[in-house]
């Protein structure tokens, strides 16, 4: 019984260090940014909402795990102002879109990660709005204290489907494309 401790604690020594130990590094929402655009047949807009909380986990210097909340209230459009911006703003919160006074947060939580080359990641995630679940697949570029991505999101999956040309095939120029665009710059 004693050879068995000593052979145990052998192993502890000789593998246990070389395990990489978790690391979680909190993100910085107030110096952190996510841009949205939005297109439809005659333009777009674009707009910005912000970050609520997040974390990114590396084991050593690989990047493992991440989740990260957003607030959907915070939701504004950025390309015009006045009267027409807080119409937009408050269709944006509505039900015909993200229904912010129903869920107020939109959540995103890696599951898989594959390592590419220099600094960037292939993340797969589940993306939560509206309560509605999603995998999405992007590449998350990190370099120092910062990540950043690019993501394309289809609308549709989540039951936004105003003016949807997948769902009402006679708007003709009212068309809104189901994709929208976020740039995602993050800071840790």
């Amino acid at each position: 019984m004693k050879n068995l401790k000593i052979i145990a604690l052998a192993v502890f020594v000789a593998f246990g260090t070389t395990v990489a130990t978790a690391q979680t590094k909190k993100v910085d929402a107030g110096k952190s940014t996510i841009n949205w655009v939005g297109k439809k047949i005659t333009g777009e807009h674009s707009g910005t909402v912000n970050l609520k909380e997040g974390n990114l986990i590396f084991k050593g210097d690989k990047l493992a795990g991440g989740s990260f909340t957003v607030d959907m209230a915070s939701l504004a459009a950025t390309d015009i102002s006045g009267e027409y911006k807080a119409k937009l703003d408050g269709h944006l919160k509505s039900a015909d879109f993200f229904g912010t006074e129903k869920f107020p947060t939109a959540a995103l939580v890696f599951k898989k990660i594959a390592t590419k080359v220099g600094g960037v990641y292939t993340v797969t995630a589940d993306l939560t709005i509206k309560g509605i679940t999603n995998p999405i697949t992007f590449d998350l570029a990190v370099k120092g204290d910062t990540a950043k991505t690019n993501l394309k999101i289809d609308r549709t999956k989540y039951e936004i489907k105003y003016n949807s040309k997948s769902f009402f095939d006679s708007i003709g120029d009212k068309a809104i494309y189901d994709d929208f665009e976020l740039t995602v710059n993050l800071q840790f």
